[in-house]
């Protein structure tokens, strides 16, 4: 990964301008997509497969009259007027019939209308004071035509002129319980000291800008990528505001990362090019490895199995995907048109011109020791004085601070959210005022009649069973449609939609479905809006637990991939759990107890929104294996260059920690900025990340990590050998790229070699295999014996398959194991009888496997078309192209027989092999790479 970082960065600094037009032409295309074609991000939340959702796809065939979705107006009359006069009942009548033509009304339904106009769902309130009007419109309510809305609001203004002086007039229901997100100014707060953050850690005004500019660039071209998908998928409203805050806070934090890593290496000395090839290889392999865990833990939101958290999940993550892209890609390019000025003008030294053009350092500059540093040096000292203390103490505080986690209710949010001044708000409490809040949450109940006799009679009787079932307040309608296939009976619940009763209410009506099944011969399901809201909100508080175990064992494997331990994982993994539950514990505090509520805008308190525990635990997990890796891969690099544990934990906390806190600084800044003036939805999520992120990166990793690590001394950095074959290494730390650079003249006395290898050891079959120093030059041949112990391992790891023990190997300029995978893509193993097929695609070395052919003479013909073909392969390779490499694992003679003409043949005798024992001491220095 960091070879592969260090050739990208390298080239991104070369073309640079290049790479800043394709990042700006994909901004611009995707824009245009988005505002030719994108229809917005305005799905409605569903889960198909729930009884509610299915009851109500069901009705929008069998009873359109009621599906789809509804808004209310409520006229409350001033104290002593009679809300039945004639003037009330002409001024509702008149405006019934404005409201009917409106597009997508199916009807409209008032206390005076007659037969199919009257219903007794629309009664007047029992302390006469009140009425409701029902105006049925098709669709979802995400997806009502404007001209609609805006006739509804108009309606209202117009009753409300028409009635007598005092009287109260509001417009809302299910239509318009939700608002669509949007942008406050109170968000570029967040920008705002985002930039003062940066200007402190970076000390320029250019350095600081970058971050910001590069994260827009992104931002924008995730949310015009976004808005261009929504031609073609359904996005929910709260979509591109998540992706929104998360490509941002992202962003800037991983183009801080390569900037900060930047800055520190052209102080020690580097050219400007090579330090930008550096810091994208070593801090751009932890941004990508930080930014993969982001992106698999917001995919992993599959895990519940409901779409639109699927395709939030999926969105939200495409954002962070192009953060890392863009941090990799077009922040070399911009630090390369900076140079020098990159730096503070006075860290910047007389510029010298270096091999690759580039400005450089003419000698390496010492800052002075920072307050900050001072500061952080101290801070970890104190917490690993005494760890033991250190870790109590942060765990009952954290632990007393996850309480309030354990009383998180769920619902999907209602009027009830909104503004106090919002219409639907002013309805949604003046109908629970006058008719009890079960009039805000009514619920239904409906199945197939098409078997009775007598549908009248049948809805007459259910609706007598009902009205006995515990916490129901009144059933003012039980009715078949038109058809009579289908029924329908409307519920009042005693308390409002977000009352535990009313969940309760739903479980008890649909505990009797096998009893009135058998009674009456229908099958009967629970919906509306309030039962799909429950229905949504207890799948994804089942979805938790296996999400939860996702998250914890995703965490476990990736961080003992990078840090090569098993403790190290297992603290990292409990010290998430510990954020998540403090998180938690805060969203209760505030959304549900009503903790600063005035201080933060929070209109109502109540249950929190569905969705939010499962995202928050996904992106905070992201954002907490972030600081894991920045701070703590720092004091392992410290640790395997050769520190004592303690000495490595001090100086990888003092290097990494100002960066790290700037970084959580920013990410809090953002993330805060979205609640005082921000939706509903957005603002409960982004509480929760702005402390779960404050107490991540403040007290659990730089707090309670230094003390565990320094507890378990060496044993941090320890893993069982068994463990470390079976995991892949991901070099976060860049040592391989290190070698790769101590490397890069090797060797000395052949630095144009095609193949060299110095004191090599190689696993063989059971066994270790020391083979013996190869040198090969353009134009040679390297013939290894089968029955040589080191033949068929050495071929092996000449084409980047085999498992280098110890030693040094370089193969066409690639040194092995760390660019294995780059060789094995410009290699080839083959037969004589594939030769022809392996060449094909003209790779740079060829292994010619000629065991088969020691059991029988090759035949002339065989070994005319194998010279011919090798001949060819040299020749199709161009005059540009340096001579490909071929490697022979049978005996001299068949090998010398096949070589095309001007070719020499380089044999390693079996004599020069030195078998060793598996457990001999080169086992117990092996190459970090090579696990």
């Amino acid at each position: 990964m960091s070879s592969a970082l260090y050739a990208l960065g390298r080239w991104a600094a070369r073309a640079k301008w290049l790479v800043l037009a394709v990042w700006l032409l994909l901004l611009a295309v995707l824009a245009t997509g988005a505002l030719t074609l994108g229809k917005g991000a305005n799905a409605p939340i569903t889960i198909p497969g729930t009884e509610a959702q299915d009851a109500i796809t069901s009705l929008s065939h069998t009873f359109p009259e009621v599906s789809g979705t509804s808004a209310t107006i409520i006229v409350v009359a001033p104290e002593g007027d009679d809300l039945e006069s004639d003037r009330y009942r002409d001024a509702v009548l008149d405006v019934a019939d404005e409201l009917d033509p409106l597009p997508g009304v199916s009807g409209v339904l008032t206390p005076f209308g007659t037969g199919e106009a009257a219903a007794a769902n629309t009664e007047i309130s029992p302390d006469g004071r009140a009425l409701l009007m029902r105006v049925q419109v098709e669709g979802e309510m995400t997806s009502v035509d404007d001209v609609t809305i805006d006739g509804i609001a108009a309606a209202t203004d117009a009753l409300r002129d028409r009635l007598p002086a005092g009287a109260e007039v509001s417009y809302g229901g299910e239509m318009f319980s939700a608002a669509v997100p949007g942008l406050s100014p109170t968000e570029a707060i967040g920008v705002v000291v985002a930039f003062v953050v940066l200007i402190l850690t970076l000390g320029s005004l250019i350095a600081a800008g970058m971050p910001l500019l590069i994260a827009m660039i992104g931002v924008g071209v995730s949310i015009a990528g976004l808005f261009f998908v929504t031609a073609f998928v359904d996005l929910t409203s709260t979509t591109p505001m998540l992706a929104l805050m998360l490509g941002l806070a992202v962003g800037i934090d991983y183009t801080l990362f390569i900037v900060s890593r930047h800055q520190e290496q052209l102080r020690a000395g580097l050219s400007v090019r090579e330090s930008i090839a550096r810091a994208t290889a070593t801090s751009g392999s932890a941004v990508v490895f930080a930014g993969l865990t982001v992106i698999i833990a917001l995919i992993g939101l599959a895990v519940a199995r409901i779409p639109f958290l699927t395709a939030l999940g999926v969105a939200a993550a495409a954002a962070v995907a192009v953060a890392v892209l863009i941090a990799i890609t077009l922040t070399p390019a911009v630090l390369s048109m900076a140079g020098m000025r990159i730096l503070p003008r006075k860290h910047r030294p007389t510029a010298v011109v270096g091999d690759d053009g580039e400005g450089s350092s003419a000698e390496p500059i010492v800052p002075e020791q920072t307050r900050a540093d001072r500061f952080f040096a101290g801070w970890v000292r104190g917490a690993t004085k005494r760890p033991v203390i250190t870790i109590l103490a942060v765990l009952i505080a954290l632990g007393v601070g996850s309480i309030p986690a354990l009383q998180l209710r769920l619902a999907l949010p209602d009027a009830t959210s909104l503004a106090v001044d919002d219409p639907a708000r002013v309805t949604h409490e003046l109908t629970g005022e006058h008719f009890g809040e079960g009039f805000n949450a009514p619920l239904l109940l409906t199945g197939s009649i098409i078997s009775s006799t007598d549908p009248l009679g049948l809805m007459d009787d259910l609706k007598r069973e009902v009205e006995r079932v515990p916490g129901v307040a009144e059933v003012p309608l039980a009715t078949p449609n038109q058809g009579a296939d289908t029924g329908i009976i409307q519920i009042i619940p005693e308390e409002g939609a977000h009352a535990a009763s009313t969940t309760e209410l739903v479980k008890e009506l649909r505990s009797h479905h096998d009893e009135w099944e058998d009674k009456y011969g229908v099958s009967l399901a629970v919906t509306g809006f309030t039962a799909v809201g429950i229905d949504v909100s207890a799948q994804l508080m089942t979805a938790l637990l296996p999400f939860g175990i996702f998250v914890v064992g995703l965490s476990l494997v990736l961080l003992a991939m990078v840090f090569r331990s098993v403790w190290v994982p297992i603290k990292a993994t409990l010290g998430y759990l510990l954020s998540v539950g403090v998180a938690f514990g805060a969203v209760v505090a505030v959304f549900q107890w009503g903790w600063l509520s005035e201080v933060l805008n929070v209109s109502s308190t109540g249950p929190v929104l569905s969705f939010m525990p499962i995202i928050l635990m996904g992106v905070l997990f992201g954002l907490a294996m972030d600081y894991e890796v920045f701070l703590v891969a720092r004091m392992r690099e410290e640790y395997v260059h050769g520190g004592d544990a303690q000495r490595a934990i001090q100086r990888g906390f003092v290097g990494s920690a100002k960066v790290v806190t700037a970084a959580a600084l920013i990410m809090i800044a953002v993330f805060a900025a979205f609640v005082p003036a921000g939706d509903p939805s957005i603002k409960v999520i982004a509480l929760g990340l702005a402390v779960g992120v404050f107490v991540d990166a403040f007290i659990v990793r730089m707090t309670l990590v230094p003390a565990v690590l320094a507890l378990l001394g060496e044993r941090a950095w320890k893993m069982p050998r068994w463990l470390a074959k079976v995991l892949p290494s991901f070099d976060v730390e860049g040592e391989g790229l290190a070698r790769e650079i101590e490397h890069a003249e090797w060797p000395a006395d052949m630095p144009n070699a095609r193949v060299a290898s110095e004191k090599l050891t190689l696993r063989g079959a059971g066994s270790n295999v020391q083979a013996r120093d190869v040198r090969l030059a353009d134009g040679e041949a390297l013939v290894l014996d089968p029955r040589d112990a080191a033949g068929l391992p050495l071929a092996q790891a000449l084409s980047g398959r085999g498992r280098i023990v110890a030693g040094t190997l370089k193969v066409d300029g690639l040194l092995l194991p760390e660019r294995a995978s780059s060789l094995r893509a410009r290699s080839a193993w083959a037969g004589l009888d594939t030769l022809r097929q392996a060449l094909r695609d003209a790779p740079t070395l060829l292994v010619l496997d000629l065991r088969s052919a020691e059991l029988a003479p090759l035949s002339p013909a065989a070994v005319s078309d194998a010279r011919s073909a090798l001949a060819a392969w040299h020749v199709d390779r161009g005059r540009d192209s340096a001579p490909p490499i071929l490697v022979v694992l049978g005996g001299r003679e068949a090998a010398e027989r096949l070589l095309p003409d001007g070719h020499t043949a380089v044999s390693l005798s079996p004599e020069h092999a030195e078998r060793l024992d598996p457990a001999g001491h080169l086992d117990r220095i092996e190459l970090e790479g090579a696990r």
